[in-house]
């Protein structure tokens, strides 16, 4: 490969700047369901099964695109996936059927699910003594590269109709990545020089092939509690327009820090914003302070900021802030669960073993509809969230009082602790 594809950053970056041209195809898709509406008649409930399609098709499959992966590499994929995702936003801006909009909502889902699995897996393995910042900041591009397209979306949207943002968008970010994705390379069989890992950070030695992984314990307790955070943060992602609307604050402007902006605008920027910030930030925390202390503080800070925005997130700037720490406490998941996974379970199978893991957001996408057969039934969102906010304090306490002890044990059984040595 040439010299310079080497170096792990370029590789970082490339992964980074793929990540973010799939970023709208989840958190810009809300700014698209009441012009959907709008148009067709189409209810709320019907539109967001195809974000559920999406979801689920982007997370179940990661595991078989992982083994893909190991045998044509990360350029043919990740190439593949950018047409993909393209191609979904294309299909998407001529949709006048649901049928054609679920499967717009898979086709879509395939692709980002090869260029999300194939950049984590990439970084994971590019870098030894810092996980979590490497995952983090690959996932940061999935999560803050909205931000600089939400504004360009939402006024293509009311300018010239979203069936031209649609194909505008679809178009330009495939291209970003087929251009991208030409950067990317496996990283060489010898693995990365061993750095020093923090104590506090649980690490084993043994390499878990995926049928191992799959009887492991530690597994389906960071499945369960992937599930639980998960689902809250893909309802807000999915329901944040809605919320605002019927809460009447959506087009309300608001000031902070002297930038004007309708209260939805401004919160959905802000949210990419903070969602991005703390995948790196908290990932790198977790490299100092161990994983599932991080996890405890993230989660119950998540909790306590669902349910502060149930409760006052009535006002424009109570929206906007309490839906941005909201954001802040959710993203986090996509760095420190791969940087755990790698720990405990080893890198040979990295990608796979945390592409099965991945497929817990698929089964939380699965809890998403419902949040609006809960909102008509009770006639207002406090109970999708009050349920959303309990989610995450109980993943918290797990954090501690199941996941950790359950690691200790089970790398203490095998005998393959190796305290602050990378594997």
């Amino acid at each position: 490969m040439p010299t310079a594809l080497r170096n792990p950053w370029v590789q970082l970056v490339a992964g980074v700047v793929c990540m973010a041209m799939i970023a709208n195809l989840q958190y810009g898709w809300t700014v698209f369901v009441n012009p959907l509406a709008t148009k067709h008649g189409w209810a709320n409930a019907a539109i967001q099964i195809s974000f559920t399609i999406f979801v689920l098709v982007e997370t179940w499959l990661v595991p078989f695109e992982a083994a893909l992966v190991d045998r044509y590499g990360p350029r043919v994929m990740v190439a593949i996936g950018g047409l993909l995702a393209g191609l979904a936003w294309v299909i998407d801006a001529y949709a006048d059927s649901l049928f054609l909009l679920y499967v717009a909502g898979a086709i879509a889902g395939i692709g980002a699910g090869i260029v999300y699995g194939t950049c984590i897996g990439n970084a994971l393995k590019w870098f030894a003594g810092r996980r979590g910042l490497a995952a983090g900041l690959t996932s940061a591009g999935f999560g803050a590269g909205a931000a600089i397209t939400v504004i360009p979306l939402t006024m293509m949207i009311r300018s010239s109709g979203y069936e031209h943002t649609f194909l505008f968008f679809g178009i330009l970010q495939g291209l970003v990545i087929l251009v991208f994705s030409m950067l990317l390379v496996t990283p060489p069989k010898a693995a990365p020089q061993a750095a020093k890992l923090n104590p506090r950070v649980l690490q084993g030695t043994r390499d878990y092939t995926p049928a191992q992984t799959l009887g492991s314990p530690v597994f389906w307790v960071m499945y369960v509690m992937f599930v639980l955070v998960a689902s809250g943060g893909l309802t807000a992602v999915a329901q944040l327009a809605p919320i605002a609307n019927d809460r009447y604050i959506n087009n309300i402007p608001v000031t902070i820090l002297g930038i004007t902006a309708p209260a939805l605008t401004y919160a959905l920027s802000l949210n990419n914003i903070m969602n991005g910030i703390t995948r790196p930030l908290l990932g790198f925390v977790s490299d100092r302070i161990g994983r599932e202390t991080t996890m405890f503080g993230a989660f119950l800070l998540e909790g306590i900021g669902i349910f502060a925005l149930m409760q006052w997130g009535v006002t424009p700037v109570a929206f906007v802030l309490l839906s941005g720490l909201v954001f802040f406490a959710w993203g986090e998941i996509y760095s420190i669960f791969p940087a755990t996974t790698r720990d405990h379970f080893g890198q040979k199978y990295a990608t796979t073993n945390y592409g099965m893991l991945y497929t817990a957001k698929g089964t939380a996408s699965l809890l998403v509809p419902t949040a609006g057969v809960i909102t008509a039934a009770t006639g207002s969102w406090s109970a999708v969230l009050a349920i959303a906010a309990a989610f995450n304090i109980v993943a918290a306490v797990m954090a501690l009082a199941v996941l950790r002890p359950l690691r200790v044990r089970e790398i203490n059984k095998t005998g393959t602790q190796a305290p602050g040595v990378a594997a």
